[in-house]
């Protein structure tokens, strides 16, 4: 019976501990942005290429970040962002997130005070956390464009 027992708890054990394994940590960032520049109109978009950049447009600091992939809208008419990081650890992560969160907050308000008719797009966009893995994809395909990154970071959603 102990034999048992100890065999059920190391399987527990072994299944916690598989549990938090969710994204895929070889996903390359930028081949997860050019495939959806492959599928989707993202014509005029602005890409950022220096990490620096980042704490220009979003605060996010150069030292919590492993790798990203961005590109953002010049234009006011039209919300469009997609920031893709992946994060050095929990902690970065959380920092992203809180980051991209202020952002996505950001533009709701502008949106929802100059361009109610954007508004709807905005609400069906989001900041998404999958591990070190943290995003911002606001735009009118931005279920499409979270399917694909979603697919190269190993998450089911």
């Amino acid at each position: 019976m102990k034999r048992i027992i100890s065999i059920l708890c190391l399987a527990v054990i072994c299944l916690a501990a598989f549990a938090g394994c969710s994204a895929n940590t070889n996903a390359n960032l930028q081949n997860v942005l050019e495939e959806i520049n492959s599928k989707y109109d993202t014509a005029g978009l602005e890409k950022i290429t220096d990490v620096n950049d980042l704490n220009t447009y979003y605060q996010i600091k150069a030292d919590d970040v492993k790798q990203f992939a961005a590109e953002i809208s010049s234009s006011s008419d039209s919300p469009v962002e997609i920031v893709m990081v992946e994060a050095n650890d929990a902690t970065a992560a959380q920092n992203v997130t809180t980051q991209l969160t202020n952002r996505y907050n950001s533009i709701y308000s502008q949106y929802a005070s100059y361009s109610p008719d954007q508004l709807d797009m905005v609400k069906a966009c989001k900041v998404t956390t999958d591990g070190n893995f943290v995003s911002l994809i606001v735009s009118k395909d931005s279920a499409g464009m979270l399917d694909i990154y979603y697919n190269a970071i190993g998450v089911n959603k």
